[in-house]
């Protein structure tokens, strides 16, 4: 089939006459991933393939800065934001790598479809590329930090190697490695500046990271027959789906309540007014957790984040009261 064909579509059942936007939105439509054609791409669309607003997820490195009372220590600071620059430009690699193994599907999702590489405004070759000197860019800065830091690093590229080619399609392992970028995020901050992560810290963050994972699951079941065909959600029963969201959830509240009332906060930080943080902490998953049942935008947490101002507002509270606790409380 030539750019020049149109198929044809039923005739309005009201007026008898056919759809002239029905007929515009099937012509617009790639039929299949061969069928795109490449144009030439804009420093914007290389700029999407980045995904530039999902670098907030690498927010976590700096947990053990603050958590590790190092905020204050300039030599931590600039390491902890080389450990941040790595995973933003490592992390982006992922994104790309991601999208040119699933370009196919994508080109036939009514979403994802208008992606650079699906949309083939990208060429698969120019998007290889970009990949290429990402991952340079990410070892440049992961070379000088800490060994272990850059082990972080690298083990995060290598599991998501493997989640783009085949273990995404593995019921819970998926996930598994979604909650684990999260927590190599916060060892590898820890390892960059030269500190302990707690054990507490470690703890939480599996349990946060597995709830969004799963609620990413929960959105994605939710969209299916409307262009979401991912062959792992075959898997997922709503009874499983729920059943983790429930663990996730009261682990994520009740890990970080015990965190708050640990001998280790109250011998660290010298101060046991931590416990007011946990009902900030318990709106934000609670409010989390009402748009992904009310408006079932947990596919793209990033997103449900930046655009809702109640939890930016909450994000920003939160951050706030733990700062002042730990570097200024009695």
């Amino acid at each position: 089939m030539n750019g020049n064909d149109q198929r044809r579509v039923p005739p309005n059942p009201v007026r008898g006459v056919p759809d002239i936007s029905q007929q515009r939105m099937i012509n617009d439509a790639p039929t299949s991933a061969s069928a795109v054609e490449v144009t030439p791409g804009t420093i914007r669309d290389y700029l999407r393939l980045m995904r530039p607003a999902h670098w907030l997820k690498n927010a976590f490195v700096f947990a053990s800065l603050v958590f590790g009372k190092q905020l204050t220590n300039m030599r931590s600071v600039r390491e902890a934001l080389m450990a941040f620059g790595a995973f933003c430009f490592i992390s982006s690699a992922v994104y790309i790598l991601n999208d040119i193994a699933d370009r196919r599907a994508d080109a036939e999702h009514p979403k994802k479809r208008f992606r650079p590489i699906a949309s083939g405004r990208v060429a698969v070759s120019a998007a290889i590329m970009q990949l290429i000197v990402l991952v340079i860019l990410a070892a440049a800065l992961a070379i000088y930090l800490p060994w272990q830091a850059g082990a972080c690093i690298a083990l995060y590229g290598l599991l998501n190697l493997g989640y783009s080619f085949g273990l995404k399609h593995v019921v819970l392992i998926d996930i598994f490695i979604i909650a684990s970028g999260f927590m190599l995020r916060v060892l590898a901050g820890a390892k960059a500046i030269q500190v302990e992560a707690s054990e507490w810290l470690v703890i939480c963050t599996l349990f946060l990271s597995l709830f969004l994972a799963i609620a990413k699951r929960r959105s994605e079941i939710n969209h299916l027959g409307r262009g979401e065909t991912r062959k792992v959600l075959d898997d997922y029963t709503p009874a499983l789906v729920n059943l983790i969201m429930h663990v996730s959830v009261a682990g994520s509240i009740m890990s970080y309540t015990l965190y708050t009332v640990s001998d280790h906060a109250h011998l660290f930080f010298h101060t046991n007014k931590f416990i007011y943080t946990v009902p900030i902490v318990m709106y934000g998953i609670f409010r989390y957790l009402y748009l992904d049942e009310k408006q079932q935008v947990a596919e793209n947490p990033v997103s449900v984040i930046l655009r809702d101002p109640s939890l930016i507002a909450t994000g920003f509270i939160w951050a706030v009261a733990s700062i002042l606790i730990i570097y200024l409380a009695p």
